[in-house]
C-alpha cells in the first residue's frame, strides 16, 4: 500500500554555514498539509536564510528538506513545486494582470485555453475576477499583492513561500491583508510559510509559528501556546508585550517562590514552562501588561483586588487606545510599568495619581537566566 504523507514539508537537521558563521543550526520541523506556518524572529536571526534553502536558491551545510515526503537536495529551484512571493513582488510591468498570472503556465507549454480557463478560475478565487485586462500599474497595493500570489498559485505548488510580503504596505493595507491572506490560504488549501519580524502578522494568520533565534527554533507552537506557555526568555519576551523585571531567587520550592528584583523590590512568581528554578539562582520575570490591575492608591476597592504582587508608583502617561488602553506607572526603583486599565470616560484614572500595581505569581513567568535551572 503506498504511505501517503501527511505532511508537505519536512525539514531534518538543516544548517547553513557561511565559512565560520553558521546561519542556520540544524533546524527540524515537519509542516502538516495545508496549514499556515510562519516563522517569525528579529532581523539576522536566518529566517531568510532558510526560506532560501527550501525555495532551492541555496544548498544546505547539512540536513535534508523532504516536500511531500521526497528529499529534494540538489533539485533545482524551477523543478522544485515551491513558489515564493517576495516583499517587493517582482510582477512584471510591461504585461496586464492576465499575462502575468499566465506567464508560468506558458513556460510551462500549457495550451492557450487550458490557461484562460486556469487564469480566469484562479482570478474568481482572489475575487478580483474582472481586472484581467489591467495593467499593474492601475491596481491597488492590496490587488497587486493578490495578483503576484495569484501568479504562483496558478500553478499549483506543493508549498507557497512567502518572505515578508506586507513590508512595502501602509498600516491600515497591511492590517486588512492580514486577514485576507489567511482567508487566501484556506480558498486555496495550499501550505504557506510566512516569514516575518512582526509579531502580530504570525500571530493572526498561522495555525504554527516558529520562534527563530541566531539560526534556531526557540520554540514552534500555536499562538495562543507561544504567547501564554514561552518555553524560554527570549520567546516570553518576544511574542506579545511584557514588562520584565531581573533579580535573584531568594526562597524557592522549585515550581515558584520568591525573587528580590535588581532595583530590590520582593516579587512572588512561578516557574514557566515547567522548569525549576532553584534558590539562589538569577531570573528574569515576565509579567503581561493585561494581567496587572492599576487601583488608586487611595480607592475603595485597593484591598479588594487579587493578587500576591503590589507595587506603588505614580501614573506616568496615559496611552490611549479605546476599550484596551494602559498607563505607564512610575514605579519604586525608577522602572516604568505598563498596566492595561479600562476606561469609561467617566472618573478615568490619570496621569499624576498614586497608585498600585496588583498582580497574582501566577501570571509572573520566571526563567532561570543564560539557561540554568
Amino acid at each position: 500500500m503506498k504511505h501517503t504523507p501527511t505532511y508537505d514539508l519536512e525539514c531534518q537537521d538543516l544548517a547553513k554555514n557561511f565559512g565560520s558563521f553558521r546561519a542556520v543550526k540544524g533546524v527540524s520541523f515537519d509542516i502538516p498539509s495545508g496549514s499556515f506556518f510562519s516563522i517569525l524572529g528579529p532581523s539576522g536571526c536566518g529566517k531568510t536564510t532558510l526560506m532560501r534553502m527550501i525555495a532551492g536558491f541555496e544548498d544546505p551545510s547539512g540536513g535534508d528538506i523532504r516536500i511531500k515526503g521526497k528529499s529534494v537536495l540538489g533539485t533545482p529551484p524551477n523543478k522544485r513545486n515551491v513558489k515564493m512571493v517576495f516583499q517587493h513582488l517582482a510582477l512584471f510591468p510591461m504585461m496586464n494582470v492576465y499575462e502575468n498570472i499566465a506567464y508560468g503556465l506558458r513556460c510551462n507549454g500549457v495550451s492557450s485555453a487550458e490557461i484562460k480557463r486556469k487564469v480566469h478560475d484562479v482570478l474568481e478565487r482572489i475575487a478580483l475576477p474582472d481586472v484581467a485586462e489591467r495593467e499593474i500599474h492601475q491596481l491597488s497595493g492590496g490587488q497587486k499583492q493578490r495578483i503576484a500570489i495569484a501568479r504562483c498559485m496558478v500553478l499549483d505548488p506543493d508549498v507557497l513561500l512567502l518572505d515578508e510580503p506586507l513590508g512595502a504596505l501602509d498600516l491600515k493595507l497591511r492590517e486588512a491583508m492580514k486577514i485576507e491572506l489567511k482567508l487566501l490560504q484556506h480558498q486555496f488549501n495550499t501550505t504557506f510559510i510566512y516569514i516575518t519580524h512582526d509579531q502580530s502578522e504570525a500571530l493572526v494568520m498561522s495555525d504554527n509559528v516558529a520562534i527563530m533565534n541566531q539560526g534556531e527554533f526557540e520554540q514552534i507552537g500555536t499562538p495562543q501556546e507561544l504567547y501564554h506557555h514561552p518555553k524560554t526568555a527570549f520567546v516570553a519576551g518576544f511574542v506579545g508585550d511584557s514588562n520584565r523585571w531581573s533579580g535573584t531567587v531568594t526562597s524557592s520550592d522549585g515550581t515558584g517562590g520568591q525573587v528580590e528584583t535588581d532595583q530590590g523590590l520582593p516579587m512572588t512568581f512561578s516557574a514557566a514552562g515547567g522548569t525549576k528554578i532553584n534558590e539562589g539562582s538569577k531570573v528574569d520575570i515576565f509579567v503581561r501588561p493585561e494581567f496587572i490591575h492599576a487601583i488608586r492608591a487611595n480607592g475603595a476597592n485597593k484591598s479588594s483586588a487579587d493578587g500576591d504582587n503590589r507595587l506603588s508608583g505614580v501614573v506616568d502617561s496615559l496611552l490611549f487606545n479605546g476599550a484596551n488602553s494602559r498607563v505607564l506607572v512610575r514605579a519604586q526603583g525608577g522602572e516604568l510599568v505598563e498596566a492595561d486599565v479600562t476606561l469609561t470616560g467617566n472618573n478615568d484614572i490619570k496621569p499624576g495619581e498614586d497608585v498600585e500595581l496588583v498582580w497574582s505569581s501566577r501570571q509572573a513567568m520566571c526563567f532561570a537566566q543564560n539557561g540554568g535551572a
